[in-house]
């Protein structure tokens, strides 16, 4: 197979001439193939659309030393079979250039090649809103007529993943990720509400639905109430929550618990996984948060695919294969995230991270019947949208953030109007354990966090004293 042939640019030969080139030790080679289909609109119209396509190719390069294995990472984009020699001895050089890597584990091995290897890359293209797109021009026509004007975008991507590995691993994944984000104003511009979705072909997404519900949100928000800064029992749809537990499944690795440093380490400390607060209850409802790569409309990877190490990964435990794992079970923690090397720190289970996050085992209520029961002892928020959440102290995961686009007064079991926008300070860990009330798990979309972690099924939770440190003004 000649390097210049126009077979050797197919994603599954790049991976295979890249293995032949190395020279090091050991070698792991991750070939993206990407391709996206956006479209975006503006006060009722479309303003772009278009397609693209792309190439990252990963080499991880690993070199066996006195004092132990080094890696070495490369990664480059719009690869094509001239440019991987270089590439190739770019990561063995920066393998032969670093000490001893501290994550170090035999390359994964594995069994006979994945039947789908040598397929041609999955692809997307302006196709997928074959009806998606006439749904859309009836929600502007709808929103026109209505008085109201919409914003937003729709993209769809598709990337394939090709692994393979010096030990012999070959593994293939497609995955798909759309999202939709609708953002409703009055024209003059003094209301504004946002909803989201998450899909994986647009084939169960019709824009018309967000639109009525925008539609509601901008006639709660014709009469406006001024309240201040207090703790308040507040109602957060599916979405808010998924904003709050990614941040918290990113920070919940069992090496940075076991030193000490996070929300998730033992008052006290203790040996072993006893440093961790692994079997703690964080919540009094039976909820369990999970992951798993099977999970029904939220599909991703079964397998590891890291293009860097650090606490959540390594790059030496690319391919690794990953199953359904319960994070927090019925209330009690059961797992953090750890790597083959943080397991063996910690003595706690291999638990790789997985690209989904699942929260279950509240009621059958919907968001609103829960809205229905509240407001009867007292003021009720119903918090629709975060935005700009950051971290303020990892030993209590204290998060700090702003509301934006819709923040309501619930009283009586209706809502009556818009209230101010806030800065709240919380802890997604502390809000599991004072949450009186969980609703239906859905598949949502987070806004602050949708773009990186699209994958989530939350349901709506009522906590009744959410922290509104401050009143934010000008948003």
């Amino acid at each position: 197979m000649s390097p210049r042939g126009t077979r050797s640019n197919r994603p599954y030969e790049i991976v295979e001439r890249a293995l032949e080139l190395s020279r090091a030790d050991g070698c792991a080679v991750i070939a993206e193939e990407r391709s996206s289909a956006n479209l975006r609109w503006a006060g009722n119209a479309l303003t772009t659309n278009g397609t693209t396509r792309g190439r990252t190719v990963t080499v991880v390069a690993t070199v066996d030393g006195a004092q132990g294995t080094a890696s070495g990472v490369v990664s480059r984009s719009a690869v094509t079979a001239q440019d991987l020699e270089p590439l190739v001895r770019a990561a063995e050089a920066a393998a032969q250039d670093a000490g001893p890597a501290e994550d170090a584990r035999p390359l994964v091995t594995g069994g006979r090649p994945a039947a789908d290897f040598t397929d041609a890359p999955a692809e997307t293209s302006s196709e997928v809103f074959a009806a998606f797109a006439p749904a859309l021009g009836e929600s502007f026509r709808q929103a026109a007529g209505g008085g109201r004007e919409l914003y937003g975008f729709a993209q769809h991507t598709v990337v394939s993943s090709y692994l393979g590995t010096s030990t012999g691993l070959r593994l293939r994944h497609d995955q798909p990720s759309g999202t939709l984000e609708l953002n409703a104003k009055s024209p003059d511009r003094t209301r504004s509400a946002w909803a989201g979705r998450a899909t994986r072909d647009f084939a169960d997404t019709d824009p018309r639905e967000l639109d009525a519900e925008l539609a509601r949100r901008l006639g709660w928000a014709e009469r406006r109430i001024e309240l201040p800064a207090g703790r308040y029992d507040t109602l957060l749809p599916p979405s808010t929550v998924a904003d709050l537990l990614i941040y918290q499944q990113w920070s919940a690795t069992a090496r940075d618990a076991a030193e000490g440093r996070t929300v998730f380490s033992k008052a006290g400390g203790g040996e072993g996984a006893g440093r961790t607060r692994i079997g703690d209850r964080l919540s009094g409802l039976p909820l369990t948060l999970r992951s798993d790569p099977a999970a029904p409309g939220l599909e991703c990877a079964p397998f590891v695919l890291a293009h860097s190490s650090g606490a959540d990964a390594s790059v030496f435990d690319n391919g690794l294969p990953l199953t359904a794992t319960e994070w927090v079970r019925e209330g009690v923690l059961d797992r953090l995230v750890a790597t083959r090397h943080g397991a063996a720190l910690t003595g706690l289970p291999v638990a790789p991270a997985i690209d989904n996050l699942l929260l279950e085992g509240g009621g059958s209520g919907t968001l609103d019947e829960m809205v229905a029961a509240a407001g009867h002892d007292g003021p009720t928020l119903l918090l629709t949208c975060m935005w700009y959440i950051r971290e303020v102290d990892p030993a209590t995961l204290l998060l700090t953030g702003l509301t934006r686009d819709g923040v309501y007064l619930v009283e009586n079991g209706e809502v009556v109007g818009e209230v101010n926008n806030f800065r709240f300070n919380e802890s997604p860990v502390d809000l599991l354990g004072r949450a009186v009330a969980a609703g239906r798990t859905e598949r949502t979309l987070s806004r602050e966090w949708g773009d990186y972690f699209p994958r989530t099924a939350m349901p709506p939770l009522r906590v009744p004293d959410f922290n509104m440190s401050s009143v934010s003004r000008g948003v």
